[in-house]
């Protein structure tokens, strides 16, 4: 879970391939761990750090 922020923050890959590049097995694992972590989903996340940017 510490290198998905990196690599959504640094990189246009979806979702599921950085679930895949970080270790996940299933696409719909990683978007729930994230969200457990970070408090909220890969997705929207990325969009945030990218207007703030």
């Amino acid at each position: 879970m510490q290198l998905g922020p990196g690599l959504l923050r640094n990189s246009d890959s979806k979702v599921a391939m950085i679930a895949q590049e970080v270790g996940y097995d299933s696409e719909a694992s990683f978007p729930r761990a994230f969200k457990r972590s970070v408090g909220q989903p890969p997705a929207a996340w990325r969009r945030k750090q990218r207007v703030g940017a």
